[in-house]
C-alpha cells in the first residue's frame, strides 16, 4: 500500500507572480512553502487540484489528456499570456474520482476543453517546475454549501492510499476590492486568519467541522471572503484529511498590499 500523503490547503498568490519577479518582488516566502511541499511529498503518482477559480453548476472534471491554458487573470505583461504548463491530465484518475464521487451519490460532470487556470499552475510551477506529475483539476459548485464541499472531500479520501496528492489552492483572504495598504484589509485579513488558524490547528475536530460550516459568522468573514470561491476549497480538504489536525505551514502579515494570509496540511509526512 502507498504511504497516505496528506493534503493541503494553500495560497496561490497573485496573478502569474513567478514570472513576474522583479515586478511582483514580495511571494519568496510563498515560493519556499511551495516548494517545501514538493519536497515533503516527494513526486505524487498525480494531482488532483481544487482551485478557487473553477465552479460550475454540478462538479466537474477536466478530462482533457492534454489540458490547455486558462489565462484568467487582466493586466499583466503580454509574456504571461503564453506561458505554458504542459503538465499531462490523467485519465486514471479522473476515472477512479468519478467512481468515488459517484459512490457517494455525488454528481460529477466532464469536461474535455477547461484549461489550467493560474490557480492551479501558478502554484504547481514553483512545486514541480519540470511539469512531470500529472495533473486533474476538479471543479467547485457554485452554490459554495460548505457541507456539498466537506462531503466531496470525504469522498475523494482514499486517493491519498493511491498515491494522488489532494490540494486546494485558494486564499485566507480574498476581497479584491479592499486589496492594498488599507486599515480594512489589515485587519480583516488578520481577524479572519487568527480564527481560521485557531480552528485548523486547535479546535477539536468536531469543532472544527462544525465551525468551517458556519464560518460566515466567523470575526471579519465576510470582509475577507464577500464571495467564498477561495475558501471553499478549504472544505473539500478538511473533508478528506478526515480525522487529522492541521499545521500551518505558511504565514505572512504583510503580503500583497499588507494582508495576512496561510496555508495548511493536514496529515503527517
Amino acid at each position: 500500500m502507498t504511504k497516505k500523503l496528506p493534503t493541503y490547503f494553500i495560497s496561490h498568490g497573485g496573478g502569474p507572480w513567478p514570472w513576474l519577479k522583479k515586478e511582483m518582488p514580495f511571494f519568496d516566502k510563498l515560493e519556499v512553502s511551495l516548494k517545501s511541499i514538493a519536497h515533503e511529498v516527494g513526486k505524487p503518482k498525480s494531482i488532483l487540484m481544487i482551485s478557487g477559480h473553477w465552479e460550475e453548476e454540478n462538479f466537474s472534471l477536466m478530462s482533457n489528456q492534454l489540458p490547455p491554458m486558462l489565462y484568467d487573470y487582466g493586466g499583466f505583461p503580454d509574456h504571461t499570456y503564453h506561458i505554458k504548463y504542459p503538465a499531462s491530465g490523467s485519465l486514471e484518475l479522473v476515472q477512479r474520482t468519478k467512481e468515488l464521487l459517484e459512490k457517494a451519490g455525488i454528481n460529477v460532470n466532464l469536461n474535455s476543453t477547461r484549461g489550467y487556470d493560474h490557480g492551479a499552475f501558478v502554484p504547481l510551477f514553483v512545486m514541480y517546475p519540470d511539469a512531470d506529475v500529472p495533473v486533474v483539476q476538479l471543479s467547485l459548485k457554485k452554490n459554495y454549501d460548505p457541507e456539498t464541499h466537506y462531503q466531496l472531500g470525504i469522498a475523494l479520501t482514499s486517493l491519498r492510499e493511491e498515491g494522488v496528492l489532494i490540494i486546494g489552492s485558494g486564499l485566507s483572504y480574498h476581497n479584491l476590492r479592499d486589496f492594498g495598504r488599507t486599515p480594512a484589509a489589515r485587519s480583516a485579513s488578520k481577524e479572519f486568519d487568527n480564527w481560521l488558524g485557531e480552528v485548523l490547528v486547535n479546535d477539536t475536530l468536531e469543532a472544527r467541522h462544525q465551525k468551517l460550516l458556519e464560518w460566515a459568522k466567523a470575526p471579519s468573514a465576510r470582509a475577507a471572503h464577500p464571495e467564498e470561491d477561495h475558501l471553499i476549497p478549504l472544505h473539500v480538504i478538511v473533508g478528506a484529511a478526515k480525522n487529522e489536525k492541521g499545521v500551518c505551514i505558511y504565514h505572512e502579515d504583510e503580503v500583497m498590499g499588507g494582508i495576512t494570509v496561510s496555508s495548511f496540511r493536514f496529515g503527517e509526512i
